[in-house]
């Protein structure tokens, strides 16, 4: 029986837009402008700048493990320095040497090499972390993208109204225009007043002004959409919904968000744990200058000379446990917080899909009454038409009752693009 009912309504609803499309306009559907405004809106280049920003990001990690080399120069003046034991000296004296060691003012003028060979995980760690902190992005992005669909079916459900609106309008010119011309040709067989016939064409005419208006109206808010579309929106195509609504299970954006947080935190615990291990290295060490690694030669010859020193080195900085467990327990209170956050949202959502639900079962009920209400006004007009004609009624009577029946049809209208738009806006709080 709602099937029934609800494929009548919008085969009624749908009679200017099929008229249009027949004409060759091609009718946007409420899909296609979402789509279309999701690639139009500015904000959706961020997605490719946040790409390309993570992959700036690994790139400079991975360059961690290529050979860091440093240059350095100094020149020193010491305020002692090495020398020969006085004893030796005077003994080295006798001999005919005068050696009185190394001299205060030192120059050296080197190179060093670091390659790290094993870092503990602290660079995988951090390529981890940056790989989740660019889903958190691009997540929030999705999520300030995915609103653009609650503007789009506002303006879009309020073009269909209109829609609607102008069509019933353009029915109520035809009746005022048929009662018109039955009046004017009683008027010419002096079976009406001429004051009845002018009465109804003023009607008539007040009717087209309301139509001008609508029809600017549209223009107007089409303009608006086609802009944030980015296409040239013409004809609105009334949805079909598939189901009365949806329940269960929401899909929002805002949930993966906070997943990707989540991801987040556990990257961000596995740095935890590689602070703690020990780094390894290798070194060169090359260096010109005065020392150099022979005292006893320089003690002797104040000349410069080349060195050069490789190695192993390790080191193991125990810091990070001073923090750790404030570290821990600041993550575990962020995934709390994130836990509170999902269900605050869910909590919410359920309650908006409960509402959704209710006013769709509402409008059918509505909807019902209106095509009773509708009938029943339609058999007074048609009534007041045969009584007008009699002389039973006045024309103001006949007025009273096509716009009885005109309002009937028009509430009936709002009532299913109101059902309609319900459908749609819980179909975007559970994004199915």
């Amino acid at each position: 029986m709602y099937r029934k009912m609800e494929h009548r309504f919008i085969s009624c609803c749908c009679g200017a837009v099929l008229a249009l499309c027949t004409l060759g306009a091609k009718a946007q559907t409420i899909e296609e402008c979402q789509q279309a405004a999701e690639r139009n809106y500015p904000l959706v280049r961020q997605y490719g700048l946040i790409e390309r920003t993570t992959e700036l990001t690994l790139d400079n990690l991975q360059k961690s493990w290529l050979p860091q080399v440093s240059a350095t120069a100094q020149a020193t003046l010491q305020s002692d320095v090495p020398s020969w034991p006085g004893q030796m000296q005077t003994m080295l004296q006798q001999m005919g040497l005068n050696m009185k060691g190394l001299s205060k003012d030192q120059y050296r003028v080197g190179i060093d090499v670091q390659q790290t060979v094993y870092d503990g995980g602290r660079t995988r760690s951090q390529k981890q972390i940056a790989r989740e902190q660019g889903k958190v992005e691009a997540a929030q992005n999705e999520v300030t993208i995915y609103q653009l669909r609650r503007r789009v079916n506002e303006m879009f459900f309020a073009a269909l109204l209109l829609d609607e609106q102008i069509r019933l309008n353009r029915d109520l010119q035809q009746l005022l225009e048929s009662s018109e011309n039955k009046l004017a040709s009683m008027y010419k067989h002096g079976t009406a007043a001429e004051s009845d016939w002018l009465n109804v064409k003023a009607e008539r005419l007040k009717v087209v002004q309301q139509l001008t208006d609508l029809e600017s109206q549209r223009t107007t808010l089409l303009r608006l959409l086609s802009v944030f579309c980015g296409i040239e929106v013409k004809t609105p195509s009334l949805p079909i919904p598939e189901s009365a609504g949806w329940s269960g299970t929401s899909l929002r954006p805002e949930l993966r968000a906070i997943d990707a947080q989540l991801r987040l935190t556990d990257a961000q615990e596995q740095a935890l744990d590689a602070m703690l291990r020990p780094k390894a290295g290798v070194f060169l060490q090359g260096f010109y200058g005065y020392p150099g690694y022979n005292m006893f030669e320089d003690m002797m010859r104040h000349r410069w000379s080349l060195g050069a020193m490789v190695g192993l080195n390790v080191s193991w900085n125990i810091g990070a446990l001073y923090t750790r467990k404030n570290d821990k327990a600041r993550l575990a209170a962020q995934r709390e917080s994130l836990g509170v956050q999902r269900d605050v949202f869910l909590f919410n959502n359920s309650l908006e899909q409960m509402q959704h639900d209710d006013d769709i079962a509402r409008y059918n009920n509505l909807l019902s009454a209106d095509e009773q209400i509708v009938k029943l006004r339609q058999s007074v007009r048609k009534a007041a038409e045969s009584k007008l004609q009699h002389g039973i009624i006045d024309v103001n009577d006949l007025i009273r009752e096509i716009n009885n029946e005109n309002a009937a049809r028009v509430q009936q209208s709002i009532h299913g693009i109101q059902k309609l738009k319900a459908v749609y806006d819980n179909k975007f709080t559970t994004n199915k």
